[in-house]
């Protein structure tokens, strides 16, 4: 998907789907509330998300320490901006990672240790959400009481943040079964007419290089950079417990109440979803399925206004940051480029 088409899907299909779900949700007494929000409480919302882009910032320091780089704060909290707009402009948020990678790289960090820091940035936010949803569950278990949809959004976050951490641990442990447990499912897939027979020996050249790359990079997260990796760990926990905070604190601002651990687990699973939403930057789901799970918590006539409350501080205003360093740091033309080469990467795997 070109730069262009992503930006301009992103921005059409949000707008679609903002409209829509004001036209649907929003009534006389959803603008009494409205008027009614205290503006001392709405700038704690965004003192929250500015305190999340900090920790973000330094949780990129401390895992690039951990592999033995360092990265300032001004280029650490410009690359967690790019994120957000990278992942804004493209299918299932897939876009940020090779921005900051090509970014990185600029700043002289190799491409191995720039896949590893991205990656392990987004494994940790895995975990920690794992991790979340278990002591919720064990602390308050009635959570899910009368909630399919949750319950069922549930497994599904388990099952996959197990699943991954499972074959990433083995990767490590066991680099060379992966790698042949990588070709015997290359060839299923060739047999079955996912992959080109043509491609098969570079799909398997690629994915050793791959696991060789990141394997040597992350075994440093557990040698010479074991405290900075927990740092940055502890980081992460700080940097989602700030945006997690938002939703209840947007709540509390126009006086309704709200149970605080519930509203964790809910952005938590919420949060997760999107990840894997095709649409770029999972625009119009992140909209319209927020109005319908924030119903959860709070009435409908003020869900829709809060989801997207919850959106424009949690992440219009990141990607709109995000914008301005991409053009700044990358360029129109070059950030076309990095977007077409991740996309011919991909299709070639």
């Amino acid at each position: 998907m070109s730069l262009r088409k992503g930006i301009a899907l992103f921005l059409g299909i949000t707008l679609l789907s903002v409209g829509l779900v004001l036209f649907f949700t929003v009534d006389k007494e959803t603008l009494r509330f409205i008027f009614s929000a205290k503006k001392s409480i709405l700038l704690q919302a965004l003192g929250l998300v500015v305190l999340s882009w900090v920790f973000d910032a330094l949780r990129f320091m401390s895992f690039a320490r951990a592999a033995g780089e360092r990265v300032g704060f001004r280029l650490s909290i410009c690359l967690s901006w790019l994120n957000y707009f990278g992942s804004a402009i493209t299918p299932m948020q897939g876009g940020g990672g090779p921005f900051q990678i090509y970014v990185l790289y600029r700043n002289g960090v190799a491409v191995g240790k720039g896949v590893a820091i991205t990656l392990t940035r987004t494994l940790v936010t895995l975990f920690i959400v794992g991790c979340v949803v278990a002591m919720t569950l064990i602390f308050a278990p009635d959570i899910l009481s009368g909630s399919s949809f949750v319950t069922g959004v549930f497994y599904y976050v388990a099952a996959f943040v197990l699943l991954t951490w499972v074959l990433v641990s083995l990767s490590l442990i066991y680099p060379e079964r992966v790698k042949k447990l990588g070709k015997i499912i290359t060839l299923l897939l060739k047999r079955i007419g996912i992959v080109k027979p043509m491609m098969v020996l570079m799909v398997v050249r690629r994915l050793n290089r791959e696991i060789d790359n990141y394997t040597e990079n992350f075994r440093l997260f557990f040698t010479t950079g074991f405290s900075f990796f927990i740092t940055g760990i502890a980081l992460s926990f700080g940097q989602l417990f700030c945006l997690w905070s938002v939703l209840p604190t947007l709540v509390k601002a126009v006086g309704l109440p709200i149970r605080y651990g519930q509203a964790i687990l809910i952005q938590a699973l919420f949060n997760f979803v999107m990840y894997f939403v095709p649409t770029p930057g999972a625009s119009g789901f992140a909209e319209a399925g927020g109005a319908t799970i924030f119903s959860y918590l709070i009435p409908l006539n003020l869900a829709g206004v809060m989801a997207i409350g919850w959106r424009f501080f949690t992440e219009y205003l990141a990607i709109g940051l995000g914008a301005i360093v991409a053009l700044r740091f990358l360029g129109w033309g070059m950030a076309e480029q990095i977007l077409d080469e991740a996309k011919r990467e991909e299709n070639e795997a």
